[in-house]
Order: C-alpha cells, then structure tokens, then sequence
C-alpha cells in the first residue's frame, strides 16, 4: 500500500491517518475534504497534500471514507457513476459510518472495481474537526469489520485497535443497544432534569455523567436514527421494559437482585 485517500478529513479520518503513520506507513496521504478542513489538515501534518474525490480515487490504493453516514452513502453513489472507471481495479475501500447496513449493502450495488469492507471505529471525542485527531484514539478501542480482509485487519491491529468482525446486520442490531440507546437515555434525562426548577443547584456527578452524551449534536445522530430505526426502536422497548420492572420492584426485594445482576453486567463490561 502506497497511498491512502483520506475522504472527510475530521476527526476519525484525521486520527486513521496520524494512526497509520505511527504505525509505519510511509506512502502517500491524501485529503478529501472541505476547504478549511484541508487547511487544518496540512497545517498539523495529518495529510500531505489535497484532492478532489475523483483524482484521489485515481491515485489511491486504499480509500478511507469518514463522512457522516447520508456523506458516505453519496459517495459510494459518486464513485459508481462518474469514478468507478478511475478507481484501481482491487483498491480497498473502507469506510467509519456508524451504522452499517444501508453503507454494506449501497457499496455491494455500486463498488465494481474496488474492494469494500465496511468498518465501524468504537472511539471518538466530544469535540469534532481535524483538530481533535489523535493517533491514539483506536488504541484498545474495538474496530468492527463486516467482512474478512488481511490487508485492512494487518492496520487495524497495527494502529493498536481491538479487531471485531461480525455481519452488518448484528452491528447494527448491537450498537444500538450500547451506543445509539445510551444516547437517548442521556437525552432524555437531561430534558427530565432541565424541566425541574433549581433541579441544577442539587446535580452532582451523577447528573453530570450521564447527560455528557446529551451534548452530542443531532446532526451526527439525524443519519443513524435514519438508518437503524428498527434497531433502536427494539433497544428503546427493551430498556422501557426494564424501567417498568424496576416501577414494580420499587418497593420489594426484588430491587435487591436487579442491582445484583446489573453490577455483575457492568463489571463483564469493563473486562
């Protein structure tokens, strides 16, 4: 592999790239991005020079796609209509989306020449932007694959991640349970917390821990809510369910076991 196409220089993308050099890549990085992205990018030396989709398609032998999810979509309908005849014939293609279904199965119809694997990165910052990026956030962290790929798996472990592979279909039904769901609760108990008058002068750690995700913008959530609506809507009735449980068990010894059994769950958690 001499060169990788960076596609959406921010966060993920600039952080695969500083990744990839600890590593000991040597090749080429290029960015595709917007303007001032590109600008942050060659200022901290994320990348080594800009193009535009089409010419970095062309040159690069693996293209690295870290946009927001309805971003990646187009961009697998571009390189389909207007770039598939540039792109190397078995480049590896890979993405960052955070859900995986609708990426796997629109890059099965349009990727004729490449090879894709979708990939889901589990790290992150509540800050975004080229500025963020950080060649240690894969470190330790998980990294879905939804397919089976030496190259791409050689990377992954080499950027010091923990490699995952399972199908689309059970990442998607998976994170929205451990990432999409606790997203909703923080939402939702910030809401509950901001309507109480004064509730804010009495908020301890607690409050303030479980409604950090509630700073998150909708924007990055609009494309997953749009692409997983079943999966989160089955993760929604489940903990719903559970809350009901709870209601009941209030007042009697069962409370006793269900903090029991949470407690053994949060400690396999942090295995």
């Amino acid at each position: 592999m001499n060169s990788v196409g960076i596609v959406g220089v921010g966060l993920i993308g600039g952080s695969f790239a500083l990744a990839l050099r600890q590593a000991g890549f040597t090749g080429r990085i290029i960015g595709v991005s917007s303007q001032p992205a590109i600008d942050a990018a060659l200022a901290r030396g994320v990348i080594d020079e800009a193009l535009p989709l089409s010419r970095a398609a062309a040159v690069s032998d693996f293209i690295y796609l870290s946009q927001p999810i309805e971003r990646i979509l187009h961009t697998i309908d571009v390189i389909d209509e207007a770039i598939n005849p540039s792109v190397r014939p078995g480049a590896l293609i890979t993405d960052a989306g955070s859900t995986k279904v609708a990426i796997v199965n629109r890059a099965a119809a349009a990727i004729r020449r490449g090879r894709f694997v979708g990939g889901h990165p589990m790290a992150g910052k509540e800050s975004r932007g080229v500025e963020q990026s950080d060649a240690g956030l894969f470190q330790g962290r998980p990294y879905v694959l939804t397919a089976r790929d030496a190259e791409l798996e050689s990377w992954i472990e080499r950027i010091g991640a923990r490699l995952v592979v399972m199908t689309a279909e059970e990442h998607d039904r998976l994170v929205a349970v451990t990432s999409h769901l606790p997203q909703l609760i923080s939402t939702a108990l910030a809401s509950v917390i901001g309507a109480l008058p004064d509730a804010a002068k009495v908020a301890g750690p607690a409050a303030v821990d479980l409604t950090r995700l509630a700073l998150s913008p909708y924007d990055i959530w609009r494309d997953i809510f749009a692409t997983n609506a079943d999966s989160v809507d089955a993760a929604l009735g489940a903990f719903i369910a559970k809350l009901e449980e709870l209601r009941a068990a209030l007042r009697s010894p069962e409370m006793e076991r269900a903090f029991e059994s949470a407690a053994a769950a949060a400690k396999a958690l942090r295995r």
